[in-house]
């Protein structure tokens, strides 16, 4: 059983790391295909990625209800750190979950179980943030949408392999809609709600 003690430390400066990590989520969502870089972590608990744990210090708190996959929540100590960090409530009902945490993409739920936010509040929907292999190689993806000047080419590993096909179904549902954020180790990746992506060449 882990206690307290031996859960791994959150940011080494909490504010400069904060603001960092802050800075590299928006300049993704706001370029959305770029490759932005997050603070290296001293340590993080078990599956959860450095870029995952940075992020989740950064945006989570106690208004923030989290949703975790099964290997995620299955662990204590990823529980237990992000409820003593991060202050954010771990909820069993992913339709109410401000933000999701998925560290293994081949056991992604329906998109559709994620809140979807309202017309009048398209905001009050899931973030989902997707822990990937590579996100500087493997497949080559365009991403067409505002923030990107014509085309953008992002190559990536990613699980689920039809996870751009899925993410399709925000051209219908707009303003709501699901915003994703990849995460290869302390590498980021934005797909919001307005890009469209393809496999280059189809």
């Amino acid at each position: 059983m882990t206690t307290i003690a031996e859960l791994p430390p959150g940011f080494v400066d909490k504010v400069l790391s904060a603001q960092s990590t802050f800075r590299s989520v928006m300049d993704a969502m706001a370029r959305p295909g770029s490759v932005q870089r997050i603070v290296p972590m001293a340590g993080v608990p078990g599956p959860t990625m450095r870029g995952t744990a940075a992020i989740a210090l950064t945006l989570f708190d106690h208004d923030t209800p989290l949703w975790l996959d099964a290997r995620m929540a299955e662990r204590s100590d990823v529980v237990k750190w992000l409820k003593f960090h991060t202050g954010a409530p771990v909820v069993q009902d992913s339709s109410i979950a401000a933000f999701a945490l998925i560290s293994d993409g081949a056991a992604l739920p329906a998109l559709e179980r994620f809140a979807l936010g309202t017309n009048e509040y398209p905001d009050r929907s899931t973030t989902v943030i997707l822990q990937v292999e590579s996100l500087d190689s493997g497949r080559s993806f365009e991403l067409r949408g505002p923030g990107i000047d014509g085309v953008a080419t992002l190559q990536a590993s990613i699980r689920p392999f039809d996870l751009f096909e899925r993410l399709r179904m925000n051209e219908a549902l707009f303003p709501r809609g699901i915003d994703l954020v990849l995460v290869a180790d302390d590498a980021v990746v934005a797909i919001p709600r307005t890009t469209r992506v393809v496999n280059k060449g189809s």
